[in-house]
């Protein structure tokens, strides 16, 4: 099995090193830096996308957005006939069923694939695989998540694997604030981090998740394991779908107006935990 892989960010490329282990992989990415740990991990590079496209039999997409995915997407139909295409990017449900059919119109065959997990997960391997589509087809290459994902746990046809992680990251984006706040009053009380974080570690609350965001904070460790635009991006696809359902989530959109101006901050580039700089600026004033 000859895979491709396009889109080598703060996911992307450790998705990719992963793959290259155990399969035969061609990579391409807007900007070439990114390309020696690839090299030097055996794969190799594709000049274009429809290039990845055409020397493999399946292609990951893990781009920006779905403007970026639309950048390449007609240069990348050109070589999809008889491939089949993974997006784990984060994109609208709208766009996953256009790329859908445009993917089905050339003869290729369209798989949606999301995933949950930040930087430290994707270098491990223990991704969770979000996956929707023909069963069938998602049956068939299965065995290709195994370097990249711990579960890889099949959500109904097209749509509904962004419609879990929808419903997964509302959870993630909220309990991500919900601790930069608590962290910034315990500051404000004149507390210790640490003692709040034995006592969180102790309690039926703790998880990797927060010890591993509290020690970043500890630490003043902004660099991004999700980076704050990401968090960004996610919150307003999340809520956009929040209001194609006519449910009630008031904490989303809160969170979306604080990972905004986190963004227009100058913090899009760092872990999305440093939305607590924006509490304690808040907090100071």
């Amino acid at each position: 099995m000859r895979i491709g892989f396009l889109g080598l960010g703060t996911m992307g490329t450790p998705m990719a090193l992963n793959l290259a282990r155990k399969f035969p992989v061609t990579v391409w990415n807007r900007s070439p830096s990114k390309y020696p740990p690839l090299q030097e991990a055996g794969a190799s590079i594709g000049a274009t996308p429809s290039e990845v496209a055409r020397d493999s039999d399946v292609i990951f997409l893990m781009m920006f957005d779905a403007g970026a995915i639309q950048d390449i997407l007609e240069d990348l139909k050109t070589s999809l006939a008889g491939k089949t295409l993974v997006n784990s990017s984060s994109v609208p449900e709208e766009f996953s069923h256009y790329l859908a059919k445009e993917v089905s119109g050339v003869g290729g065959r369209f798989v949606e694939m999301p995933v949950s997990g930040s930087k430290l997960p994707a270098e491990q391997g223990q991704l969770v695989a979000m996956l929707a589509g023909d069963a069938d087809v998602v049956s068939e290459i299965r065995h290709v998540m195994e370097p990249i994902a711990k579960a890889a746990v099949y959500c109904g046809p097209i749509g509904y694997g962004l419609r879990t992680k929808y419903a997964v990251n509302l959870y993630l984006i909220i309990l991500t604030v919900g601790l930069a706040e608590s962290m910034n009053l315990a500051r404000a009380q004149g507390l210790d981090l640490a003692v709040l974080e034995e006592v969180l570690g102790a309690g039926p609350m703790a998880s990797a998740y927060v010890r591993h965001k509290m020690s970043k904070v500890i630490a003043e460790d902004w660099s991004p394991q999700a980076a704050a635009k990401d968090c960004h991006n996610s919150s307003k696809l999340i809520c956009t779908a929040v209001d194609a359902s006519a449910v009630r989530s008031p904490l989303i959109k809160t969170c979306r107006s604080m990972y905004e101006e986190a963004t227009k901050a100058g913090l899009g580039e760092e872990d999305m935990i440093a939305v607590i700089k924006l509490l304690s600026k808040s907090s100071s004033n």
